[in-house]
């Protein structure tokens, strides 16, 4: 599986974001960019194609920033990767074989077998999953 950089660095503010949601804290782009070392401008579109997919908010002023509008628990892997890449990343393979040869047709089945699981395991896994990780790797969250 292909992770774009955009994709990645939407996964890293929504775990800064996650992390935080307790406290009720806005976090400031500039915090999620120096922190990761993220380009403040890069993360700027990241933050506002995930607002428009309804998994931030933003709120404005001297103490603004942006937040989650869910529980982290509530928020997978999958929605944020969709918000990024689409619905159908990862599927529609295809070559110049002919489409009605027996094992394009197979190849494809398993291909679409895969996307299906891959959907699924993406699906099952919270923002608030990653934050467990997150500490068992040692990565110091310390605003949990």
């Amino acid at each position: 599986m292909k992770i774009s950089a955009k994709t990645e660095y939407a996964c890293i503010a929504m775990l800064e974001l996650a992390s935080r949601f307790r406290s009720g804290q806005p976090v400031r782009i500039r915090s999620i960019a120096e922190r990761h070392d993220v380009p403040p401008r890069f993360l700027v579109q990241i933050l506002l194609q995930l607002k428009g997919a309804g998994l931030v908010a933003s709120t404005r002023g001297a103490a603004g920033g942006y937040h989650l509008v869910r529980d982290p628990g509530r928020i997978s892997l999958g929605e944020v990767m969709e918000a990024m890449e689409g619905a159908g990343n990862g599927e529609g393979k295809s070559s110049n074989a002919s489409p009605d040869s027996p094992a394009v047709k197979a190849l494809n089945a398993a291909w679409q077998e895969v996307a299906a699981v891959e959907r699924r395991l993406l699906g099952e896994i919270s923002f608030a999953d990653l934050l467990d990780r997150a500490r068992d790797q040692g990565e110091l969250m310390y605003y949990i």
